[in-house]
């Protein structure tokens, strides 16, 4: 069966291949699990109880992965890929008493690794790839 979707929450839960296409070419495939592989690591997220104390979770962060995170919606969010990061995080805020109330550690999404692979999410696809119309 095929199925075809930009719904990639859809495609992750109902297809056991996927083949990913950006602008008319099948740029990677595999199973979900296969593709999510390629991407590589996780995803941290840091939601602070206090939103006072978010530019402080913000450099612990940094600090811990090297990394600039994003901050969005009071939550702090980074890929990592060091298993050691979440209990190093973990360790700082406590030190810190800085008390969380969010703290995940993830694989990353279909939405994560289709951005990955073309540098564009689903949803900001450009108009060109919808199809040509003749005028009337």
């Amino acid at each position: 069966m095929l199925l075809t979707t930009q719904y990639l929450e859809e495609a992750d839960q109902l297809a056991g291949e996927i083949a990913v296409v950006d602008h008319g070419r099948v740029i990677a495939q595999g199973t979900p699990e296969e593709l999510k592989a390629k991407t590589g690591g996780q995803t941290l997220t840091v939601r602070p109880t206090d939103v006072t104390d978010l530019s402080t979770v913000t450099a612990i962060v940094a600090e811990v992965t090297g990394v600039t995170p994003e901050v969005a919606q009071s939550a702090v969010t980074v890929a990592v890929n060091e298993p050691g990061v979440l209990p190093a995080v973990v360790r700082r805020l406590d030190a810190a008493e800085i008390p969380v109330a969010e703290l995940a550690l993830r694989g990353a999404s279909l939405d994560e690794v289709f951005l990955s692979l073309t540098g564009h999410r689903a949803e900001d696809s450009p108009a060109d790839t919808d199809l040509e119309r003749t005028p009337a």
